[in-house]
């Protein structure tokens, strides 16, 4: 494993160098082998990386720290923030020489931790595990984690809980928020700040007539695809303030996630969310606008104000072209204009239908599209459950579908397949998630493994390691779940 803390070079301000405060009696929650694996991590015995996820081990070679950063939470300035409850514990070069980060979670109070404790409790850590490797899994880019600990450590939140803590790995723990602390606090880092992003995560900018610019138009088209990738999967972050989005795109910080079940747009998955700020219809505007934020302190550098207003400006189509592409994908059909408003229509069916979003699209691909009309209208409507399903709806995407085969020759079963590639079958609901938290409370983790197993290929069908509640909803007079930001 090829060490290289290059943050732990740059000016001292930006962090602080301290050891994790080790949890009591630590046990495995879970390890995440393949990850290992592939980066190379040498310390796969037990009682080997319990001790080092637990903080009674720091390798040689590591140099843990706590970052400073600031950020704009549910759209107020909210001053100073920054490592709290974790600390970035090493970097690494991978093969083709990425940078990794492990930043271990729940690792004790820093400077930054505002009156908190500085832990994380085994339930939070469990939903933040399990969600980082279900959106990797399904092609997002995202943190993941290398493994958790639980512990005899007692946290108290709303009552008294367990200890945990979760070795996270990212490609970047850089936030939009720090360089807003650099501009409040240390405006002069700012141009050698920004000379390292480039150089660690956008080298190919490094060659353009202004680099720094590019760097930004390459961060705006980054968080414009996760963004869409989001909506198309039905995730929803629920809490997109400054200092958690990536500057490299990648989905970081899971607290009131959720994937969406029934389909209401207008979802609040964070139950301090009281505006509906970040609902997950929300979630472009909240990004255009955290980009916003981000562009506004490159004033600095002397980039005129038009250039990164122009480059703002990109988010919008670049984020309905790649929304449109993926919607059209998930219908089965080309990506044109008319088959993105049948795709809509879809959409508008659900949400009136209150019909499960995973599992609507995952019918599509039934075998109502060669049948008769009337018999594939009934098939339709069966699969999707879908009783006022639009009898305009299926004869027109019908229509569109069994064009688009003849136009290319190719075979149903093929197209099915292509579809149930876009269309998973699992996706991490919230009772899937509770069930393995009070299973691990008990400390059972074989749900952990079950979940964890099953979502490694969300897209094909395991009807030998499912469950049947895996892919149903909650009940239609059910309100959907909000969660809490206790972690």
């Amino acid at each position: 494993m090829n060490i290289d803390n290059v943050y732990a070079k740059l000016d001292p301000r930006l962090f602080t160098k301290q050891p994790p405060t080790p949890l009591k009696n630590p046990r495995p929650g879970h390890f995440n082998t393949a990850l290992a694996q592939q980066l190379r991590w040498p310390w796969c015995d037990p009682e080997q990386w319990v001790s080092i996820l637990a903080g009674q081990t720091v390798p040689e070679g590591f140099e843990p720290l706590a970052m400073a950063y600031a950020g704009h939470q549910f759209g107020q300035w909210a001053g100073q923030l920054g490592d709290g409850r974790g600390l970035l514990l090493a970097q690494i070069r991978t093969p083709d020489q990425r940078l990794i980060d492990f930043h271990l979670k729940g690792a004790g109070q820093t400077p930054y931790s505002r009156q908190g404790d500085g832990r994380a409790v085994l339930r939070s850590v469990i939903r933040e595990y399990l969600a980082g490797h279900a959106l990797t899994s399904l092609g997002i880019a995202s943190s993941q984690a290398l493994g958790f600990v639980t512990s005899d450590t007692p946290v108290r939140r709303e009552s008294i809980e367990r200890g945990a803590c979760m070795l996270r790995v990212a490609d970047s723990h850089v936030r939009f928020g720090h360089f807003e602390w650099i501009n409040r606090f240390a405006p002069d880092l700012l141009p050698s700040f920004t000379q390292s992003m480039l150089q660690w995560y956008y080298p190919e900018c490094l060659g353009a007539d202004q680099p720094v610019l590019e760097m930004l138009k390459a961060i705006v088209k980054r968080t414009a695809q996760t963004i869409a990738d989001w909506q198309l999967i039905g995730f929803s972050h629920g809490v997109m303030n400054t200092d958690n989005l990536s500057i490299t795109g990648s989905t970081l910080d899971f607290g009131p996630y959720g994937f969406m079940e029934r389909f209401e747009p207008n979802w609040i998955n964070n139950h301090s969310d009281y505006s509906g700020r970040y609902t997950y219809q929300q979630q472009p505007s909240i990004a255009h606008w955290n980009l916003s934020i981000l562009l506004s302190q490159f004033l600095r550098l002397g980039l005129a104000k038009t250039q990164l207003q122009e480059t703002l400006a990109t988010f919008e189509p670049l984020f309905h072209a790649a929304y449109q592409k993926g919607l059209t994908a998930k219908m089965g059909l080309t990506n044109t204009d008319e088959h993105f408003q049948i795709g809509l229509d879809f959409l508008n069916i659900l949400a009136t239908e209150r019909l499960d979003y995973t599992q609507g699209f995952r019918a599509l691909s039934g075998p109502w599209v060669n049948m008769p009309l009337e018999k594939g209208l009934a098939s339709l409507t069966d699969t999707v459950k879908a009783p006022h399903l639009s009898e305009d709806f299926v004869p027109r995407y019908q229509a569109a579908v069994q064009h688009g085969l003849v136009q290319t020759r190719q075979p149903l079963d093929v197209w099915q397949q292509a579809l149930n590639s876009v269309n998973p079958c699992y996706i991490l609901r919230n009772h899937m998630a509770q069930a393995a938290i009070v299973q691990a409370e008990q400390d059972d983790f074989s749900e952990v493994e079950r979940l964890f197993t099953l979502l490694i290929q969300p897209y094909t069908e395991q009807p030998h390691l499912a469950k049947p509640q895996d892919t149903e909803p909650p009940a239609a007079h059910e309100a959907a779940v909000a969660i809490s930001c206790s972690s």
